[in-house]
């Protein structure tokens, strides 16, 4: 057990059912405890801290950086909280305090306190002096920040040209002064794209006034992007991504039947749509062996336009000024493919059938649903960002909702009025 990494230990200990997950948890070093903490996901971490008494949770967030004494913090009870900032020096609260006033989400969530600054009119020489006498640094420290006397932000002193220039450089010199600060309630998101635009390392934030807070480093960044990548792949099935694998089956089937009600809700919509053509479908009913074709061809032609809208607005790639172009684009792939697998569908439906008509009218059902799957799959996620819905988690199900019912009522609708 002493040989494995924390993260190693938070896998295994993830991997198991909760009574053999205790029996792990008391055979791990107390002094990784908070490490191994800050790696499980809340379920799993809630399970944990429930065994441990108010000394062994001061123990294990002892060594903890204040960034992640921060995240782990938010994820305890009032109670519990009140009682590891009472045990707390006062330095340590208040700056505890201070990160504790931003949401999790944002940069100032995500900042360490930890920074090296300096002044512009000082020499190398001078800084490297400084930097020998503090006689550590803190960890992602690949650069130095350039603050004026007041605190303010002004640049950045990268490690390598501190080290490869001459002693008698002034840091205004070698300094950069081109790189914008990353403001304090910057989305957490938009902090992750930073950091991938540029290959950051560590990066500064500040407050309204310029005034330097601190830093986000890459560790943090990873653990934005793979929180978001699991939450984009949970949520399209109503999951949480924090959800603990061995969770209770009681709680499980709670959560997953609220989105079971909601799918259901959507089927008993398509039925009801299918219920008003039951004439139709008595007097020719090669009708209902085709009538899903539409609907599938549609959800998955409109999942691909989801997911593509998903993605850009992910990106930030998509804009008031560019909406309009790329709907035009996604009508116009969904016209294409429409003519073109109606067609196809035409003449195989013609030669099993013997029948041009259901042909026709199913090529025709399709191209329609096609294009009204490029629509939902464009609008839908905008729509739904704007009203503060993740889209992600409630578009596929709209979507799935809006094909299904378009498909039907254009493929039953014009066998009704046609034969």
């Amino acid at each position: 057990m002493q040989a494995m990494h924390p993260a190693e230990i938070a896998d295994a200990l993830e991997s198991l059912p909760p009574n053999k997950r205790l029996v792990l948890w008391d055979l791990v070093d107390p002094e990784i405890d908070g490490d191994v903490l800050l790696e499980v996901h809340d379920e799993v971490r809630d399970q944990l801290v429930q065994d441990m008494d108010i000394n062994e949770l001061r123990a294990a967030t002892e060594h903890l950086d204040i960034d992640d004494m921060a995240d782990f913090i938010q994820g305890l009870s009032e109670k519990l909280t009140h009682d590891v900032l009472v045990g707390m020096d006062r330095q340590d609260r208040e700056r505890l305090e201070q990160l504790l006033e931003y949401p999790e989400d944002c940069a100032g969530g995500l900042m360490n306190l930890d920074t090296i600054t300096v002044r512009d009119d000082v020499s190398l020489e001078v800084v490297l002096r400084y930097l020998r006498s503090r006689g550590d640094m803190p960890r992602h420290t690949d650069r130095l920040w350039v603050v004026d006397r007041f605190g303010h932000y002004r640049g950045e002193l990268p490690m390598r040209r501190l080290v490869t220039n001459p002693l008698d450089t002034l840091v205004n010199d070698v300094a950069r002064f081109d790189r914008d600060p990353i403001p304090v309630m910057a989305s957490a998101t938009e902090v992750a794209r930073q950091f991938e635009d540029y290959d950051l390392v560590s990066a500064p934030v500040v407050d309204e006034n310029n005034y330097l807070l601190g830093r986000v480093t890459i560790d943090d960044v990873v653990d934005v992007i793979r929180d978001e990548a699991e939450q984009s792949v949970m949520s399209m099935a109503g999951l949480n991504q924090e959800a603990d694998t061995f969770a209770p089956i009681v709680r499980s089937a709670r959560r997953r039947a609220i989105w079971l009600g909601v799918n259901l809700l959507t089927a008993l919509l398509a039925s009801w749509v299918i219920a008003q053509f039951e004439t139709t479908l008595d007097r020719v009913v090669t009708l209902a062996v085709l009538m899903s074709v539409a609907p599938s061809m549609g959800g998955i032609a409109g999942s691909q336009t989801l997911t593509l809208v998903i993605r850009a607005q992910a990106l930030g790639q998509i804009n008031r000024r560019n909406q309009r172009e790329l709907l035009i684009r996604e009508l116009g792939v969904g016209l294409l493919n429409g003519l073109a697998w109606a067609a196809i569908v035409c003449v195989l439906i013609t030669w099993w059938f013997n029948d041009l008509n259901i042909g026709l009218i199913l090529g025709a059902a399709l191209m329609i649903n096609l294009l009204m799957a490029a629509l939902a799959g464009m609008m839908l996620p905008i729509v739904m960002k704007r009203f503060g819905i993740d889209p992600a988690l409630a578009g596929g199900v709209a979507l799935t909702t809006v094909t299904d019912v378009v498909g039907l009522l254009a493929f039953l609708g014009l066998a009704t009025a046609l034969l």
